[in-house]
């Protein structure tokens, strides 16, 4: 333990899985150890917020640390919004979750945990991601980042030179997932989206929301497969693809590379837009404790393959295409980091 400095919490509330992360006050991580829970969305906000404060508790018990060292709390939370702190309908959360003020409700909790009102900052996902990862990627350097991290959706960021996210005007800017997705170069069918678009949306065709799609049009090429035949529900048998991956099956594998190819072109969508100088790749995919180093390599070479193609030339010279450095804490490390900005501002 670091002893004489102030703590910042971040809780990362995804779809499926929440995950707590702290920064010191200097700016250094507590811990690389992921804590993840359950979200348990299906049980509707106010759960939700009671698991989030129970989750905060134990990480700071697992690290020697007491609520009195708080001093901020940032929330990564899937967006839209109708407002600062208010969910609007998202993609992957249940229809309880529209309209509710999380901000007032996650902030109520805390303060009643703590014992005194803490400072709590309310960021989209994917943008708060990139915030933590461009700091551990340009340090005190230069260079815009654009990062996309496929998990139960597509989060999506670009940090500026002074690494802060592009929120946007109604604070939607960066949702990049639910851009269409030129399926005629993926010789792909429009799935429908969590969102209510139909028009085929990046996020369908990159993350594990679109997987359970992706594998029942390929399972009609291996009817033989072990999850042809499996018991397991649809989205189930989306969820042990990615351990069959690691192990070479071509199913799984084949999936992926899809999925990786989805997400070049993407990259190469948004670079002419954006121009930035790096592109992170993060979410699960990328975690070293979850993939193997082969897996890793193949699909940054499939994105790097497939967006390299339709950059400029200057592009081609210039852009970095490069893994995640703090895997599926990216989003907690993140809402906490910008809590402590926060708190110096």
């Amino acid at each position: 333990m670091t002893t004489g400095q102030s703590v910042y919490l971040g809780t990362d509330g995804g779809a499926t899985t929440s995950k707590i992360g702290g920064v010191w006050s200097d700016g250094t991580i507590v811990s690389t150890r992921l804590l993840q829970r359950p979200t348990h969305s299906s049980q509707g906000p106010q759960a939700v917020v009671r698991g989030w404060v129970e989750n905060a508790t134990e990480y700071l018990t697992e690290n020697g640390l007491a609520w009195e060292v708080v001093k901020g709390v940032g929330l990564s939370i899937p967006g839209p919004f109708q407002r600062y702190g208010v969910f609007d309908r998202t993609a992957n959360m249940p229809e309880s979750f529209i309209g509710f003020d999380v901000y007032t409700s996650f902030g109520s909790a805390l303060a009643e945990r703590a014992g005194r009102n803490v400072p709590l900052v309310v960021g989209n996902d994917g943008n708060l991601g990139g915030v933590a990862e461009a700091q551990r990627l340009r340090g005190s350097g230069g260079g815009t980042v654009l990062m996309l991290a496929p998990g139960s959706g597509l989060g999506c960021a670009y940090i500026d030179r002074h690494g802060l996210p592009l929120d946007g005007d109604t604070l939607a800017g960066m949702e990049g997932g639910h851009m269409p997705s030129p399926l005629h170069l993926l010789q792909t069918r429009p799935y429908p989206c969590g969102c209510g678009r139909t028009w085929g949306c990046v996020e369908v065709y990159t993350s594990l929301s679109g997987l359970p799609y992706l594998l029942a049009d390929k399972l009609a090429e291996y009817p033989d497969h072990e999850l042809a035949r499996s018991p397991l529900g649809a989205r189930e048998r989306a969820f042990a693809l990615r351990g069959l991956a690691q192990k070479g099956d071509d199913l799984a594998l084949a999936l992926f590379d899809f999925q990786a190819r989805a997400l070049g072109l993407h990259v190469a969508n948004l670079a002419m837009a954006l121009d930035p100088h790096f592109v992170v790749i993060g979410g699960g995919l990328m975690d070293p404790e979850a993939t193997t180093e082969t897996f890793r390599d193949r699909y940054l070479r499939v994105v790097r393959e497939t967006a390299f193609p339709h950059l400029w030339p200057a592009q081609r010279e210039r852009l970095s295409i490069v893994p995640a450095a703090l895997g599926d804490l990216s989003q907690a490390i993140g809402a906490a980091l910008v809590a402590l900005y926060q708190s110096r501002s």
